[in-house]
Formats: C-alpha cells, sequence, structure tokens
C-alpha cells in the first residue's frame, strides 16, 4: 500500500487523529526523499491496559504509510521514575510488555515483521550513552529537566534525582535509536520541547514530534495503570470489562472527558472504518455509524443513550481483547504475568520518595478523605429550558451564599421540570466551573440513579427542615475540611465517586458510611442499589 501513496497521502495518513506535531518541515522534506524512521517509547512499569490501543492503532497507520518503526521497551525509565518498576523486575517486565504489546498488535492485524523492538538497557549503559548523559546534564537546569518531567515522571512530596535524568535519556533515545520522529502522548510535550532545545547543543539533530490526544479513562481522568478504576486491563475477563464499563463515567449528551465515547473515536474507528451501535429493536435496533462525528452528535443530543454506547463498546472491545487472553492462556505466560506483578505486600514500600499507596501523581489514602468534597444542601429557586439543547437546567440554586449558582447537568432530563422545582436538594460545590453547552454550571447536582431503559434517577434528599448551606459529610469524617477547590488533575471527585452508593434502606452512603447533616441521614425515594452521581 505504501508503494502506491504520494508523500503527501503518507503525511495525512501520519498525522491523522493527532492531537499536535512539530516539525512538519522536516517530516514532509524526509517524506519527499525516503521514508520516515519513528519511534514509540513504552516505560515498563504498570501492566498495559486498553488505551494502549491507541498508539497501537497509530503504529498501524504508521506502518500503512511506510514508515520503519521502532518500539523501544524504556526499562531503566520504569526504573528512574521513582523506581515504579524495582530493579529485580526490569527484565521480566520487560518479557511481559513484549509479549503483550505483540499480542495486541497482531490482534489489530499489524505485521511484526515490519518492526524493530529494543530495549532501554541494550544501549543505555553503555559507554558513550552514559557521557552523553553526563554532557547533557552540565547543559540542562534542575527547573527545565522537572518542568519537562512533570505531566509524566511521578510527582511525590520528596523526589528523587532519578526523576530529573528521566527527561533527558529520553531525548537521547531519539538519537541513538537513529530516527527522525519520537511518537507519544501529548502529556510528553514538555520532554520532547527539551529534546528540540538541548540536543542541537550536542550536536545532534532536531527530531520532529507526533503527539497523540490523552483518552480519558473510565472515571473520566486520564486513564492510568496505577488507577484500578480508571482502567480496564488487557487480562480483564468479560465480566470484568462489563462491570468497569457500567461504573464508567458516561454522563448524557455529555462529551467532554468521556472514555467511552473517546475508545469509539480514537481506537474503534481508526483500526474498523465503523461502529455498530447495539440497540433494542424497540428503539430503531442496531444502526451502523461510517463517521465518528455522527456518533458524537447523535450522543450530545441524547439520540444515543449512555447504555447502548456502552454495550456496543463491550462488544468491540471484547473482539479485541479475545486473541490476547486465549494468548496468554498458556502456563508460560500466566507465569510470566505473576512474576512481573507479584502481589503487592510482596513489592511494597518501593521508593523511599513515594508516599506510601501514592498512586499516580502523588498523593496517599488520606487524600482521598470524603471530607474534602464541599457537599452542601440546596434550594431550587428557578428550573429553565437550556436555550441550545432540548433540556431542562438549573438556573437558580440557593447554597447559602450571596448569590445561587447555575447548575447543567444530563441528569435533569429524567426528572420533570415540577419536581425539581422549589426542591431542596444535595450540591457538590467544589468543583471547577465549566461550560456546558454554552452555560457555565458552576455545581453539580447529586442523583441517585439506576442505568437501564429507560434509566431511572432521582435526587438525594437532606433530612426534612434542613436549610440551603448546610454542611452534608460522611458518618465518620465530619471534623475534615473541604478543598477551597478540587483539583480537576487529581481526580478527587471521580474516585471518590466510586464508592458512593444508595443501601438497600435507600441511604446515600460512602464505603458503607452513611452521607448526614446534622438533622439526620440522606436518602432516595426508591432507588435501592444505584450508584450516586
Amino acid at each position: 500500500m505504501a508503494d502506491q501513496l504520494s508523500p503527501d497521502d503518507k503525511f495525512q495518513l501520519i498525522t491523522r487523529n493527532l492531537q499536535e506535531f512539530l516539525g512538519e518541515e522536516k517530516l514532509k522534506q524526509v517524506l519527499q526523499e525516503r521514508e520516515l524512521r519513528v519511534y514509540w517509547g513504552t516505560a515498563t512499569t504498570g501492566k498495559p491496559h486498553v488505551a494502549y490501543f491507541v498508539p497501537m492503532s497509530k503504529i498501524a497507520d504508521f506502518l500503512k504509510a511506510g514508515c520503519e518503526v521502532t518500539i523501544l521497551f524504556a526499562d531503566l525509565h520504569a526504573f528512574l521514575d521513582n523506581m515504579k518498576a524495582p530493579w529485580e523486575l526490569l527484565e521480566l517486565r520487560v518479557q511481559y510488555y513484549e509479549q503483550v504489546i505483540k499480542a495486541m498488535l497482531e490482534s489489530i492485524g499489524v505485521p511484526l515483521d515490519k518492526l524493530k523492538f529494543v530495549k532501554g538497557t541494550d544501549y543505555q549503559l553503555s559507554r558513550e550513552y552514559t557521557l552523553d548523559v553526563y554532557r547533557l546534564s552540565s547543559m540542562v537546569t534542575e527547573h527545565d529537566a522537572k518542568k519537562a518531567g512533570a505531566e509524566v515522571v511521578k510527582q511525590v512530596e520528596h523526589p528523587l534525582l532519578s526523576g530529573l535524568l528521566y527527561p533527558g535519556l529520553q531525548a537521547l533515545d531519539e538519537e541513538y535509536l537513529k530516527v527522525d520522529a519520537q511518537f507519544g502522548g501529548v502529556d510528553q510535550r514538555k520532554i520532547f520541547t527539551l529534546a528540540e532545545k538541548y540536543l542541537p547543543s550536542l550536536g545532534y539533530a532536531k527530531r520532529a514530534h507526533l503527539m497523540n490526544p490523552m483518552v480519558p479513562g473510565l472515571t473520566g481522568a486520564k486513564m492510568s495503570s496505577s488507577e484500578e478504576e480508571s482502567k480496564i486491563d488487557l487480562l480483564d475477563s468479560k465480566e470484568d470489562v462489563k462491570k468497569k464499563l457500567k461504573k464508567a463515567f458516561c454522563e448524557p449528551g455529555n462529551i467532554q472527558n468521556n472514555g467511552v465515547l473517546s475508545f469509539v473515536k480514537y481506537v474503534l474507528f481508526p483500526l474498523r472504518g465503523d461502529f455498530c451501535m447495539k440497540r433494542d429493536p424497540k428503539w430503531g435496533g442496531d444502526k451502523i455509524y461510517t463517521v465518528f462525528e455522527e456518533v458524537e452528535k447523535d450522543f450530545a443530543e441524547e439520540v444515543v443513550h449512555p447504555g447502548d454506547l456502552k454495550a456496543s463498546v463491550e462488544v468491540a472491545l471484547n473482539q479485541l481483547l479475545d486473541p490476547i487472553r486465549k494468548k496468554f492462556e498458556s502456563p508460560e505466560l500466566r507465569k510470566l504475568t505473576n512474576s512481573a506483578y507479584p502481589s503487592q505486600a510482596k513489592t511494597k514500600g518501593a521508593g523511599k520518595g513515594a508516599k506510601a499507596g501514592g498512586g499516580a501523581g502523588g498523593g496517599d489514602d488520606d487524600e482521598l478523605a470524603p471530607s474534602r468534597l464541599d457537599i452542601r444542601v440546596g434550594k431550587v429557586i428557578s428550573v429553565e429550558k437550556h436555550p441550545d439543547a432540548d433540556s431542562l437546567y438549573l438556573e437558580k440554586i440557593d447554597v447559602g451564599e450571596p448569590e445561587p449558582r447555575t447548575v447543567v447537568s444530563g441528569l435533569v432530563a429524567y426528572i420533570s421540570q415540577e419536581d425539581l422545582q422549589d426542591r431542596t436538594v444535595l450540591v457538590l460545590c467544589n468543583l471547577k466551573p465549566q461550560k456546558m453547552r454554552g452555560i457555565e454550571s458552576q455545581a453539580m447536582l447529586l442523583c441517585a440513579s439506576i442505568e437501564g431503559e429507560p434509566r431511572r434517577v432521582e435526587p438525594l434528599d437532606p433530612p426534612e427542615g434542613s436549610s440551603p448551606g448546610e454542611q452534608v459529610f460522611v458518618e465518620g469524617y465530619e471534623t475534615g475540611k473541604p478543598d477551597d477547590r478540587l483539583n480537576p488533575k487529581k481526580k478527587v471527585w471521580e474516585k471518590l465517586q466510586v464508592d458512593l452508593n444508595i443501601s438497600d434502606e435507600c441511604v446515600a452512603q460512602w464505603k458503607d458510611k452513611q452521607l448526614m447533616t446534622k438533622l439526620g441521614q440522606i436518602k432516595c425515594k426508591t432507588l435501592k442499589g444505584g450508584n450516586i452521581s
């Protein structure tokens, strides 16, 4: 296929679906002369998850465009990044990554004979590379190194020196792998610009950089190997896939930070060219989409229900995972998996610089206390029709402040205007305000809900006699102080929300502890066993 493509055709294929690329002229110049040499590196830390299908689909594009592609298993980087991979497990992790990455590529039909696989320590411990590390460290300031790794290297209270070396090594890899371009996620942009700034100072050429968007995880945050609730593992059973997708953040009409919708855009469409939406015959039956924008439009206009989208992605995802699961049924690969990722009890406390139990981005279990959420009693003052959507929004809610707040939520579509007007409700008040279809939503209405056809939603009810502004707390966490504003990058709400639910007595709870005000329990009317969102 590549022989039949013009340089312009190859450029379009190489850059499609990227969020950004740097060095356009260099890319075009190389393509006029020869095939592009590009590498993608992955630090061999936590188990790869389904978001890895995003770079895999781009690697398929690169090969179709005739590129010479190198995949780097960055074992030394995995150790330097706050020892996410202990030294004694480096070789086993590399073996696991090589097996699972090859299984992923085979599941999407990528020929392995067109790829070159390299292990970082095969060349990064050489005399020449080590001397270049020292040369680079004499030029790069601490500020530049820390800034470059801010989105990639684990951020902890007492960072290790190794984390400052990480960006420089990634820059040097471009020279030692003899490539024209490096491919990665847009979270690595600062490392890419550091490479562009400093490699010429060592007498090496400046490379082009190709950046994929970061696909949201199931909670709406970046999908991360270290955050179990945000990801679907490549070896998860069909039952686990169904369970995790059921809990995934997929608010009706909301196309922002929607990991389920993003998977359709960045994995299924590039690989298949279409997408089958599974629907009950009474709702029109299955529908084949050939353009992603039509899926997005129908979801935004609530023509497509979140339950149908999740069920359809579940079918397509299991088709991709089945060959990988089958390959890893072998006793040898099962043993490799258990050896590369022994139980946490055996490997706990790897890094002195890390807080105990810290996940990606730092922080320990204490940071996830529900007292960080500023949940208050609110009184609905006015409900209006959204000017740009066929739904309602809460124009004014009294939350005990001088000025009322505005709330835009897809959940309101499932509640009648009469049931909302003048109602006492629960409101989460310390999320960052965001535009929702042109109107700034300044808080979140908390409701109980159960997925299904149709979805059932009920506002949470504070005790009778509650007043706007009264604080809601979780039993046992009465003395904690809410954050002034939750940091969106830390995804505190998304992590805590996973454990919010309704008991069999219709009482709102977090990890079996009741949500309360000073007057008593928070309840809903009928949705036993529902989720809270």
